[in-house]
């Protein structure tokens, strides 16, 4: 039998991620209370706190980040109103690539198996070029591939192939994207 309150006690995070998360806290209202468009702001506070944000990264500053050194985006994409990256474990957007309002990225789960329910940090990789609408959610260890569409309302909880194009809870790929130039 577990014993629950000994399971509660155990660590989940090093004294660095704890220091981190603590001043993270602290710099929090800077990028939230920012003015919209200080991009530049928000890019180079996130930076800070060694997130990999490339050039020309919209963050919008309703978004909610919980461990922005476990965030990695790519040139010109964006990420919009509200939208919480749940960054336990890395999450990664790829170039060009749209985050609308309201999507929740999250890249941290349980181990239901075990009694103990620990802590399990799985990755999140958007590719490049893709959009995932709004208020959709992409689960722990799920792999968007480039030039997909994640559509409104959707639930992601296994990866998706480049160039899918698709919608629904659970998610169902509806047909292929075919980029013309």
């Amino acid at each position: 039998m577990i014993d629950i309150a000994e399971n509660r006690k155990t660590r989940k995070w090093t004294a660095h991620e704890n220091r981190g998360r603590v001043l993270w806290a602290l710099a929090y209202p800077l990028f939230r209370f920012s003015p919209r468009p200080f991009w530049g702001w928000r890019r180079a506070l996130l930076r800070i706190f060694k997130a990999r944000i490339g050039a020309d990264v919209h963050i919008y500053p309703s978004v909610r980040i919980t461990m922005p050194w476990n965030l990695n985006v790519g040139a010109q994409s964006s990420v919009g109103d509200h939208a919480i990256i749940y960054a336990l474990g890395p999450v990664e957007i790829g170039p060009r690539s749209t985050v609308s309002q309201y999507a929740h990225l999250c890249a941290g789960t349980h181990n239901w198996r075990d009694p103990a329910m620990p802590l399990v940090k799985s990755p999140v990789k958007i590719g490049s070029d893709v959009w995932i609408c709004a208020q959709v959610f992409v689960g722990p260890g799920v792999e968007i591939g480039d030039n997909s569409i994640i559509g409104a309302c959707s639930v992601v909880m296994k990866s998706v192939g480049p160039n899918s194009i698709g919608h629904g809870n659970p998610f169902r790929m509806s047909k292929q994207r075919s980029m013309s130039t």
